[in-house]
């Protein structure tokens, strides 16, 4: 079985290849994939730096085969967190292709759970893609009534 590892610094480029073939894989444009990458940059370095963004690696072989990054962010007492002033926030979930239906994606997915309790977070939310819906909803993830605008630009 491939070992799961705490990411840190050192893994800065991995999570950023990672974060660009999920979009990529997901059907995101090229361009929208190549403009996003400076300013993830620049929002990961300090974050990854002080802990903020904590995560998982599955390596293979010595190389980097799955990851999943998680947040604690702050959020108001709510119906589903009624104690809690923070929610956890799974993101950039990516196994590679070569890897996939190996129970990888499952397994970063029981460490976020894992670290979920030992941090006191009441509730998690993510983004899935088509691609990952079906694995969430197998762990008992459901579809919540977010919605979402992007507010134009000036």
């Amino acid at each position: 079985m491939q070992p799961i590892r705490p990411l840190g610094p050192a893994d800065f480029e991995t999570i950023q290849r990672h974060r660009e073939a999920m979009f990529r894989d997901s059907g995101r444009p090229e361009a929208v994939i190549a403009e996003l990458k400076a300013p993830f940059a620049a929002w990961l370095a300090p974050r990854l730096s002080d802990g903020r963004y904590f995560g998982w690696l599955v390596e293979d072989a010595g190389s980097v085969v799955a990851g999943l990054g998680m947040m604690e962010i702050e959020w108001p007492p709510h119906p589903s967190h009624p104690t809690s002033d923070k929610r956890g926030y799974i993101l950039n979930v990516y196994v590679e292709p070569s890897h996939r239906r190996q129970g990888l994606a499952k397994r970063l997915m029981d460490a976020a759970m894992a670290e979920a309790k030992t941090r006191g977070l009441e509730y998690i939310v993510l983004h899935a893609t088509e691609q990952g819906r079906p694995l969430y909803t197998s762990l008992g993830w459901a579809s919540s009534r977010e919605m979402a605008i992007s507010v134009p630009k000036s």
